[in-house]
């Protein structure tokens, strides 16, 4: 597969991620051993970036990435993050990141972190105490990147100024376009960006449902975009991204992640399944290339992303 590079700190990874979220957390029930197997498909078929966080199950999620690259870790890039309590609280105070940093090393049977994100600015710690705590992890050895996730331009240059931020992770898909806006501060600073939900929340992937028919304790269950009005637009968008990919010989979601990797250089989506014919699918689109033609249809099926909050109610990032 080929590799990107990510900041201008010497962060390299392969053009395609792999999120690990779901395995433990917000996609109804778990399924540890699925998410070891497809874990370790992923590597097999050349991805190097997964990516976890203390918030996902508290540890539970780090335990099970750090189980499954255990016997080629030092080929691989782990990316993990701080900045909540388990009441989903804001926590981004140097002690605490200090120790979250020790836990994760802990759950994830590790000497070293390659990339710690700031899960989401905290607004009652300052960004360049929280930068200037990830550089001293930097320094001593414990940590290698720092990256930010939801953050916005003012919060990028301040943390940057004190300790130069390599990656930025949000949520970016042909359904979610907002960060675009973002796109001239990472030019300037050099920031890489890494997409999480770059499938749509598994709406790109031609298997989703209708809200009422997932788990209560999946997201989707409540959330706008799987709701009567905005779920049979996004289907009908997902059809006619499917009829053109058929075309190209691409699944939906090879389609969906070709168009983020031709919005620039600097992106490393990361997708996440518990399924490892599905990483197989993913790591494909790598190879798929599309030309100014499929571009611009693509536009005229989704001109600005999809229908419904990719947020449930009440929730924003710090930037829109």
């Amino acid at each position: 597969m080929q590799h990107r590079t990510l900041g201008q700190q010497g962060l390299t990874t392969s053009a395609i991620g792999y999120g690990s979220m779901g395995i433990s957390s917000f996609y109804g029930p778990g399924e540890e051993d699925a998410g070891v197997a497809a874990i370790r498909k992923a590597h097999e078929l050349g991805v190097t970036l997964f990516d976890t966080a203390e918030m996902y199950g508290w540890g539970e999620n780090e335990k099970v990435v750090g189980r499954a690259v255990k016997p080629f870790r030092d080929d691989v890039v782990i990316a993990t993050k701080f900045g909540f309590k388990p009441d989903f609280s804001f926590d981004s105070r140097p002690e605490h990141i200090l120790e979250v940093v020790e836990n994760s090393l802990s759950f994830l049977d590790m000497d070293y972190i390659d990339v710690l994100y700031q899960h989401r600015p905290d607004p009652n710690v300052p960004i360049e105490d929280v930068a200037g705590t990830v550089k001293e992890l930097i320094d001593a050895g414990k940590v290698k990147y720092f990256g930010l996730s939801e953050a916005g331009p003012d919060t990028m240059r301040r943390a940057h100024a004190v300790q130069p931020v390599s990656v930025l992770q949000t949520e970016y898909s042909l359904f979610d376009r907002e960060i675009e806006k973002l796109f001239p501060v990472l030019d300037e600073l050099g920031i890489g960006l890494v997409p999480y939900s770059p499938l749509g929340r598994g709406f790109l992937t031609g298997t989703t449902k209708p809200g009422a028919e997932y788990d209560p304790s999946d997201m989707r269950h409540t959330a706008a975009r799987w709701q009567p009005g905005n779920y049979e637009k996004n289907l009908d968008a997902t059809r006619q991204l499917a009829e053109l990919g058929e075309a190209k010989g691409a699944t939906v979601a090879q389609l969906a992640l070709a168009w983020l990797l031709a919005q620039g250089e600097h992106i490393v989506p990361i997708p996440g399944t518990r399924s490892a014919t599905r990483v197989e699918e993913n790591a494909g689109a790598a190879d798929v290339t599309l030309t100014q033609a499929d571009l611009d249809r693509i536009r005229e099926i989704l001109p600005t992303g999809g229908f419904g909050s990719r947020f449930p109610a009440g929730m924003t990032a710090e930037w829109e």
